[in-house]
């Protein structure tokens, strides 16, 4: 096996193992204990503390960046009797590291060749500007009790690189090689995700640097493309 394929599966799987080990840390993209901004049906956006455990959400004031230890709002996370309904907002922005990878690339047409849509692998780091919202909303079940949920959404923008491979040969450099393979390259670009608790999707747009010789024939060398991209969080 020749050098340059051993790097590339050592990335392939280096990828896939790290991807493995963040899935189970995906929840970090979920709502946890931690600063936000909060907003009622009647107040504006104010700082707030927020101590999540499995039985309840614990809101605490902040004071010129001091948490105040008095309970500003206690929400169950389980069934409750009470029937005060709650509807609140807790607003958070950040900075957004992921793993990433666009499964489905769209090459537009040059030199009058057909458009491409590619598949093979890549994988890269992503940094971006993230802003999420969680709602939280009670309702009544069927037996009069109240009962909570979370709904999380949010977005962010941000730059990414990293490996990827693609199909080189007759048809990809105007027939001035013969032979076909899977050449690396180093792609880049910017993406937007939508974001949910588990993972995040959206779109990207970049180019891709050939880094073999026949990059100088390569009809796609830095040529921009779209693709579909989804990320797992590491931070």
């Amino acid at each position: 096996m020749k050098k340059r394929e051993s790097y590339i599966l050592f990335l392939v799987i280096l990828f896939f193992t790290s991807s493995c080990t963040v899935m189970e840390k995906s929840s970090m993209h979920g709502f946890e204990s931690g600063y936000y901004q909060m907003k009622t049906e009647n107040k504006l956006l104010e700082k707030v503390y927020v101590d999540i455990t499995d039985e309840k959400i614990t809101v605490y004031p902040v004071y010129q960046n001091h948490i105040v230890k008095k309970e500003m709002i206690s929400i169950p996370q389980i069934t409750s009797d009470t029937t005060n309904e709650k509807t609140l907002k807790f607003i958070k922005k950040d900075i957004d590291i992921d793993i990433t990878s666009i499964l489905l690339k769209y090459r537009p047409s040059v030199y009058h060749l057909p458009a491409q849509l590619n598949t093979e692998f890549n994988a890269a780091i992503y940094a971006g500007w993230r802003h999420d919202q969680y709602r939280v909303i009670s309702k009544l079940n069927p037996l009069g009790k109240q009962q909570y949920k979370i709904i999380n959404r949010g977005y962010d923008f941000g730059l990414f690189a990293g490996p990827a491979t693609s199909s080189i040969g007759p048809f990809s450099t105007r027939n001035a090689i013969t032979n076909e393979y899977s050449g690396f390259v180093i792609q880049f670009g910017v993406a937007g995700f939508i974001e949910s608790n588990v993972a995040s999707f959206g779109l990207a747009t970049g180019f891709d640097h050939l880094l073999s010789p026949d990059r100088k024939d390569w009809i796609y060398h830095q040529k921009p493309w779209i693709g579909f991209i989804i990320g797992i969080a590491l931070n």
